[in-house]
């Protein structure tokens, strides 16, 4: 047991609680005014024969009248089954008394006294009793006070509400148990979008990431989520493909220079050959392995900024000086094809300082190796109040416009052949957009007419954290 309780069950139990709670409620409401109701028509009885008592004892004059008075209440009680009066005096001697009068006469003095007219119970043996005293006058100067009780008899009100609990505590159970089965019921049929999410999404496999929960069927409380699990669905297919993508491509990309060290060994191989032929073949080698190895550095390096495990502590970085600094690095390059380098403008962002001269290098790299000879690059710096552009522009081959963002995708080139090469590894521009994403920025490229510029946008604040890029 995990100590987990089903939904459907959970909500089962709060229909049968709330139902049974409010059936309890309503039948406690309910006894309690058949109970109330039965106490009023007692009253209006006991109290009609309290005045009737009251009115025949005004009308004595004498202890002759007595005999009278007797008879006219033993007249007045009939057809009042468990109805029963009593009269005595002060000292408690009984003037009068119906067959099995039951009151006490101690307590019916003491309530007479304290309370008259209000209503009191007791019990003799099973049954119980509800009753009235009050103390009265007489038309008889010799006693002209006496104390009347007038008592009802309510077993039988008694056993109806016992009668009636019983049956209402029945109906309680057996409507708590129905709550249930229909709770159940109703809760399973409630949760039938649930289950069908789930059948949804075990259709999802590593083969069929494409699949989408449907949202026109889904409940509006569930559409949320549903649209919430096809979003992550979908950012698991692009990271899926994009995996894919990136293995393809490194097994392609070290494909061919491996193939060219087994050949070049083989040949090697095949004959005695002088000292200056293998000297040969070995630097030749050494110089292969020197690409692999910066590919794969730079494969390293491409995945922790993605995932924002290469940047560093944040601070304000001269992106002027940054920038002259990298002019003095390609500089023989340079000179050497006959480029100009040239800045403009300035400014400061908060940013790792390795890593954001790592960027601004590829794509200065990028255009000394891809600019036509005798021509000028430029380098702008535009500052606003919230944002600093970094421009790249050089003059070459025009990018078509459908590859100006795929130009950042790893080992992505414009041409078809995808022939490496000596110069790089087909991840600097893409390290450059993992960089710039990681420090919040964005980096777009754009080439008409041979001129083809790179553009980073970079936030100038100072508070914000690294994140990591996505390409």
């Amino acid at each position: 047991m995990n100590g987990r309780t089903s939904i459907t069950r959970r909500l089962t139990l709060l229909f049968v609680f709330a139902s049974s709670a409010v059936l309890l409620a309503l039948g406690f409401v309910i006894a309690s005014s058949v109970e109330k109701h039965f106490e009023q028509q007692d009253m209006e009885v006991l109290t009609g024969k309290m005045e009737l008592a009251g009115y025949a004892l005004e009308k004595l004059q004498s202890q002759n009248d007595l005999e009278r008075m007797k008879q006219q209440l033993r007249n007045a009680l009939v057809g009042h089954p468990g109805l029963d009066v009593s009269i005595f005096s002060p000292n408690q001697t009984v003037i009068f008394a119906t067959p099995g009068a039951s009151a006490p006469i101690n307590l019916a003095s003491v309530n007479a006294r304290r309370n008259p007219h209000r209503p009191f119970t007791w019990t003799i043996g099973e049954s119980s009793y509800r009753g009235i005293a009050a103390e009265l006058s007489t038309g008889i100067k010799e006693q002209s006070r006496v104390f009347v009780a007038v008592s009802l008899d309510i077993a039988h009100h008694q056993a109806f509400l016992r009668s009636f609990l019983r049956t209402l505590w029945l109906f309680v159970a057996v409507a708590a148990a129905l709550t249930g089965i229909l709770g159940w019921a109703a809760a399973r049929r409630g949760l039938a979008p649930l289950r069908a999410m789930r059948e949804q999404a075990q259709v999802v496999t590593a083969q069929q990431l494409s699949h989408r929960l449907p949202l026109e069927s889904t409940p509006v409380e569930l559409a949320e989520l549903a649209q919430s699990l096809n979003d992550m669905l979908a950012r698991l297919e692009k990271a899926f493909h994009r995996l894919s993508d990136f293995s393809s491509d490194i097994a392609h990309e070290l494909r061919t220079p491996v193939s060219n060290l087994m050949t070049e060994t083989h040949v090697a191989l095949s004959r005695q050959r002088s000292a200056d032929d293998y000297r040969s073949i070995l630097e030749s080698n050494a110089e292969e392995f020197g690409r692999m190895a910066r590919m794969i550095s730079d494969m390293l390096l491409l995945a922790k900024a993605e995932n924002g495990l290469g940047t560093q502590a944040r601070e304000m970085v001269d992106l002027a000086a940054e920038v002259l600094v990298l002019f003095d690095y390609y500089d023989a390059v340079a000179e050497e094809k006959g480029l100009r380098l040239v800045l403009e403008g300035n400014g400061e962002v908060s940013a790792d300082r390795l890593m954001l001269r790592r960027a601004l290098g590829n794509l200065l790299s990028n255009g000394v190796r891809h600019s036509t000879a005798n021509t000028t690059l430029n380098v702008a710096i535009n500052t606003n109040k919230e944002m600093v552009s970094v421009c790249v522009k050089n003059i070459g081959d025009t990018i078509p416009q459908e590859y100006w963002k795929r130009v950042f995708d790893r080992f992505f080139r414009v041409d078809n052949s995808r022939q490496r090469s000596s110069e790089g590894t087909g991840l600097g521009l893409a390290i450059a957009k993992s960089i710039v994403g990681a420090h919040g920025g964005t980096i777009t490229a754009e080439s008409m007419i041979a001129v083809t510029t790179f553009t980073i946008r970079l936030p100038r604040g100072t508070d914000a954290s690294l994140t990591p890029g996505s390409l």
